[in-house]
């Protein structure tokens, strides 16, 4: 067996555990193990008949090249957001498919967020053997409970929120702390829990500043410490404005207006005259080496996935449901999404999270 792994969409931690062990579990069966650079770009980029691009955009991995890569954050794969089906020479699923067959590629382990996961589900569809590993800070892929990333990203923001405090303190300001999270707000739900901030907003529920600011002023003058902290979802809308959703379809980079948690600090200031404490942790949530549980899910599923060729499976998604490594149809994530149970975890009317109801529930939030 020749299988071939590709990391697409935003990198996050985690990745490389799951590429060792892959990579490991593959050579045990005496398998042969390519990696792709820079996601579906890279096999794109491959000319079979041109030796150069093959090197260029792929190379063998083996089980001493992956050593000691699973302490480290990123994928050593690289990657990138590109959809074979929308690149502008038109659909290219036929020269990714030429390309595989000219490599000797028997199967293809695929490790992304939405974007990825969709056009391996696609290449599923055309009869090419895929296994797909989800993985994304948002935790946001419908047909798991799980991706890996999200431990990790929700760990960096409660350090950055909790260390945050003591300017904010300082100056005896209101904080605001935005955190990635375009479609579900469950990052933002879970570390403004975990770091016990006053406010939390997340993408699933419209900021009323009627309610939400006299909240926050309340929360400041009732602190000894003269302070409140926020944090809010940069996917988060504020009722009233005009609902933009194209622009969360572009890097941060490529976006006209300003994020969520600078127009919230502005309106704190207007209304309130008190000073704002503004941070966009961006991505310093998905930079470094992953968490313990990002590390475990990822060995996890890297494992699964090749346990999953050797018994001839060739269109699964792993996935955690309820605490249990499972598998999932690949196209599982085409048939719904993923968001924050508002009722059940969020109280809207105050802006906190509402997660008292602890028996029988999963260790993270579903």
């Amino acid at each position: 067996m020749r299988i071939g792994i590709l990391t697409g969409g935003g990198d996050v931690p985690g990745l490389n555990p799951c590429i060792r062990s892959i990579t490991l579990n593959a050579d045990d069966l005496g398998w042969d193990v390519v990696g792709f650079r820079r996601g579906w770009e890279g096999v794109l980029a491959i000319d079979p008949a041109d030796p150069a691009s093959v090197a260029a955009n792929s190379f063998a991995l083996t089980r001493e090249g992956v050593r000691g890569i699973d302490r480290m954050g990123g994928t050593i794969l690289h990657t990138s957001r590109v959809d074979p089906r929308t690149v502008s020479q038109g659909d290219s699923t036929a020269h990714v498919l030429d390309v595989l067959d000219a490599l000797g590629i028997d199967a293809m382990v695929t490790l992304g967020g939405d974007g990825t996961l969709r056009f391996s589900a696609h290449l599923a569809a055309q009869g090419m053997s895929v296994i797909s590993v989800p993985k994304t800070m948002d935790n946001d892929v419908f047909g798991t409970d799980y991706c890996i990333g999200f431990s990790t990203a929700v760990s960096r923001s409660v350090e950055a929120i909790n260390a945050l405090r003591t300017t904010v303190e300082s100056h005896e300001r209101i904080g605001i702390v935005e955190l990635f999270g375009r479609r579900s707000g469950e990052t933002a739900l879970l570390a403004g829990f975990l770091a016990q901030v006053d406010r939390t907003v997340i993408a699933e529920v419209p900021a009323d500043l009627d309610i939400l600011i006299p909240l926050l002023a309340e929360d400041k003058a009732s602190n000894p410490a003269h302070y409140a902290m926020c944090v809010i979802s940069e996917g988060a809308s504020i009722k009233g404005e005009e609902d933009d959703d194209g622009a969360l379809s572009k890097s941060a980079i490529e976006r006209d207006d300003v994020g969520v948690g600078h127009r919230l600090g502005r309106a704190v200031t207007a209304r309130l005259g008190s000073g704002v404490v503004n941070q966009e942790l961006a991505y310093l949530m998905r930079a470094g080496e992953p968490d313990a549980m990002d590390r475990m899910v990822g060995f996890a599923f890297g494992g699964l996935a090749v346990q999953l060729l050797a018994k001839g499976e060739k269109a699964r998604m792993v996935a955690l449901k309820d605490g249990n490594y499972c598998h999932v149809p690949v196209d599982t994530l085409l048939h719904g999404t993923k968001s924050v149970d508002v009722s059940g975890l969020y109280d809207r009317e105050t802006y906190r999270a509402k997660l008292m109801r602890v028996e029988g529930m999963p260790m993270f939030l579903y």
